[in-house]
């Protein structure tokens, strides 16, 4: 055996073997168990990011709860499937805009399976059926076709039977109709003074094409009267204004660009009655118009022979003051309202769904109904 002399100790190699075996086994614990701390913890830390890069990639969450009003009935979630010809704008605040409580108007589609109606403006889907909901429509949403061009604008109608549930637009009949503008009632019967006018007759015209009857009625019309024409082809209206270039003139020809029942468009609540113009209307039958505003408040060319005869009509007119401001009676009774799109359809909509919630309907005949 092998004595060492180690400082004051003296060993034997047996006892030292013995006593280095013993460190070297406490290393290796020690070192092991380290190892597994360092390997626990890179666990941690990788699940912990692992968990993050799940969570950034889930969905977003779909809403489904309903809109809540406080002290009342649950509100209604209306969804506008496409902004009407692609023209992006904001929603309405309808409680702001019109006192219409608990109403939330949203393009966001993520609400799609909590909306209790989805609105589709036919300009934009244009019978093409992918251009609708993909996903299977929830029970009791109304799914509502909204459209404002006369039945010659409006075409593949057929595509769309059996698939909507209400309509909405100016055609009386409608499920939600609202026209492009009606008479209010006044709370005085004092009339407003009309603005003083030194011209005849006027036209504002941005789509002229020859086809249309009323490019055709106006050549006939101007050989006898002298007309101004305004719009993208002809004189350019004061500050971009048609009321302010109208109001100078006593006459507006309120021509609709196609001839259809109810088919009455701003051309005649806007610019001319807005313009306190008395309105020349060509579009449906006289008794048509007076279903929405007196029979003295506008001259029908129907009413007329001949343009000829209705020139000098205009004529006598304009040399008869107390003749002419007959057409304005109607002033002492009612004023003009003209429809703000998008905002007022949007917010009629949420008003109709609140009070027919639970109404089951199918519109199974749009084509027919519409150009009828």
């Amino acid at each position: 055996m092998e004595i060492v002399n180690i400082g004051n100790e003296i060993l034997c190699s047996y006892n030292i073997g013995k006593r280095l075996n013993g460190t070297c086994k406490q290393c290796r614990v020690l070192v092991m168990r380290k190892s597994y701390a360092q390997f626990f913890v890179a666990a941690i830390v990788c699940i912990f990011f692992i968990l993050i890069l799940c969570f950034k990639n889930l969905p977003p969450p779909v809403p489904h709860m309903r809109l809540q009003t406080a002290g009342g009935p649950p509100g209604v979630t209306v969804l506008l499937w496409w902004y009407p010809f692609g023209s992006q704008c904001k929603m309405p605040d309808c409680a702001a805009l019109y006192g219409v409580q608990g109403c939330r108007v949203t393009t966001n589609r993520s609400f799609y399976s909590g909306a209790d109606a989805v609105i589709f403006h036919h300009r934009d889907i244009l019978g093409n059926v992918s251009r609708l909901p993909q996903n299977p429509r929830p029970p009791a949403q109304k799914w509502i076709w909204m459209n404002f061009e006369s039945p010659s604008h409006t075409s593949n109608l057929e595509e769309f039977e059996g698939i909507f549930n209400w309509t909405m637009s100016y055609k009386l009949g409608s499920d939600i109709f609202m026209p492009y503008g009606y008479l209010q009632h006044k709370n005085t019967s004092k009339p407003k003074k009309l603005p003083q006018k030194r011209k005849l007759l006027a036209w504002v015209i941005s789509n002229w094409n020859e086809d249309h009857a009323r490019v055709a009625f106006y050549w006939r019309l101007s050989r006898y009267i002298n007309i101004d024409i305004y719009g993208r082809d002809a004189m350019s209206l004061v500050n971009d204004s048609v009321v302010q270039t109208v109001s100078k003139y006593k006459f507006y020809l309120a021509f609709e660009n196609s001839q259809h029942p109810d088919y009455i468009t701003e051309k005649l609540w806007h610019n001319a009655l807005g313009s306190s113009a008395v309105p020349v209307v060509l579009g449906p039958s006289r008794w048509n118009y007076e279903k929405f505003l007196p029979g003295n408040a506008f001259i029908h060319v129907d009413d007329f022979s001949s343009p000829r005869m209705l020139a000098k009509y205009l004529k006598f007119l304009d040399r008869n003051p107390s003749a002419y401001r007959r057409y304005f009676s109607w002033k002492r009774t009612y004023r003009v309202h003209v429809t703000s799109f998008w905002n007022e359809h949007l917010c009629a909509i949420c008003t109709a769904v609140k009070a027919s919630r639970y109404q089951t309907k199918v519109v199974s005949d749009l084509a027919s109904w519409f150009n009828s």
